[in-house]
C-alpha cells in the first residue's frame, strides 16, 4: 500500500478552494434574506434619510428637480413644532406606563402558570394569548363600543351606582383607555416569554434553596429574578419598541383625540405622510429610530446579565 503525499502548496490550494466553494454556497442562501433586506430595508431607510435632508413635498413629485436639500431645516421645524412635541410626551406616557404594568402582568400569569396551574396550563396560556392574534380593527371597535357614554362600562357603572363618563371623549380618561388597551393586546407576548425563561431555570435550584430554608419570597428575589435577567431584557426591549412605535391603538379607538391627547409620533409621521410632507415625515420617522435606539441601550446597560 503506498501512500501519496500532496506537497504544501497544492494542499493550500485545494483547502482554499474549499474555502472558496462553502462561502459560496453560504451566500447562495443568503441572498434571499439579503435581496429582501436591501429592497425593503435597507434602500428605503437611506432614501427616507436623504428625504429628511431636503424639503420634498407631494407637488414635488412630478418635478424631482425642483427639490432643495435644506439640511437639518426639517429636523429643526419638528422641535419647534408644538404638536410634535406634545406628541413625544404622549409617546413617553405610552411607555412608561404600558411597559412595566405590561411586564407586571405577563410576570405575575407566568408564575402563577408555571407554579400553580400545571394541569391547564396549555389552555390557559392559549387564552392569555389570543389578544395578541385578534384582529385590532374588530377589537377597537368592541372598545369603542364598550367605552363610549351609553356603553358596557358604564352600564356596569350604573349598575352599583356610579355615573359613568363619555371615556374617549374625555381629554384626562381617553390616554388610559387607549394604554389600558396596549396593555390588554401584549400581556399575552410577555407571558409566553417569561414562562418560557422559568421553564429554563432548573428546578434542583429551587430545592437547594428550600433545603437551605429559603422561602418563596426569597427564591423569588434571589433565585427568579436574576436568573430571568436575560428573559426580562428581551421582553423590555420588544415592549418599548412596540409603545414607542405605537400606532394602531390611538389611530382607530381615538384617532388621536380628543384634542390630540392621545396622538403619537407615529401617528404625527402619518400625518405628515398623508397631508404630502414626505420630508418632515421622513425627519419625524428618523427621530423615532433614534428614540428606539436611545432607549434600547439604555435597556440593555441596566437590565444586561452581571458575570
Amino acid at each position: 500500500m503506498t501512500t501519496t503525499l500532496v506537497p504544501g502548496p497544492a494542499r493550500r490550494a485545494r483547502r482554499l478552494r474549499g474555502g472558496a466553494r462553502r462561502t459560496a454556497v453560504a451566500w447562495l442562501f443568503l441572498a434571499p434574506f439579503t435581496l429582501v433586506f436591501l429592497l425593503y430595508t435597507a434602500i428605503p431607510t437611506v432614501a427616507a434619510l436623504g428625504f429628511s435632508l431636503t424639503d420634498l413635498r407631494g407637488a414635488d413629485l412630478r418635478t424631482p428637480l425642483a427639490v432643495d436639500f435644506t439640511g437639518l431645516e426639517n429636523y429643526l421645524r419638528l422641535f419647534r413644532d408644538e404638536t410634535f412635541l406634545r406628541d413625544i410626551l404622549n409617546t413617553g406616557l405610552f411607555v412608561a406606563v404600558g411597559v412595566p404594568l405590561t411586564m407586571g402582568i405577563g410576570f405575575a400569569l407566568a408564575v402563577a402558570l408555571n407554579s400553580g396551574i400545571r394541569r391547564l396550563r396549555g389552555t390557559f396560556r392559549a387564552l392569555f394569548f389570543a389578544p395578541v392574534v385578534t384582529n385590532v380593527v374588530a377589537v377597537a371597535l368592541i372598545w369603542q363600543y364598550a367605552f363610549n357614554a351609553n356603553g358596557t362600562v358604564n352600564e356596569v357603572l350604573g349598575g352599583v351606582g356610579l355615573g359613568g363618563p363619555n371615556w374617549l371623549d374625555d381629554p384626562d380618561l381617553a390616554m388610559p383607555v387607549v394604554i389600558l388597551l396596549g396593555i390588554w393586546r401584549n400581556f399575552g407576548t410577555a407571558m409566553v416569554l417569561f414562562l418560557a425563561g422559568l421553564q429554563a431555570i432548573p428546578d434542583d435550584v429551587y430545592e437547594a434553596a428550600s433545603l437551605d430554608g429559603a422561602g418563596r419570597w426569597r427564591q423569588l428575589r434571589h433565585i427568579t429574578l436574576p436568573l430571568l435577567l436575560p428573559t426580562t431584557l428581551m421582553v423590555s426591549v420588544l415592549l418599548t419598541v412596540f409603545y414607542l412605535q405605537v400606532f394602531d391603538e390611538p389611530y382607530l379607538l381615538t384617532n388621536g383625540g380628543p384634542l390630540g391627547s392621545t396622538e403619537s409620533v407615529a401617528l404625527y409621521t402619518y400625518r405628515q405622510f398623508g397631508a404630502g410632507e414626505f420630508g418632515m415625515s421622513s425627519a419625524a420617522s428618523f427621530v423615532m429610530l433614534v428614540l428606539v435606539c436611545l432607549v434600547s441601550l439604555v435597556q440593555f446597560r441596566l437590565l444586561r446579565p452581571r458575570t
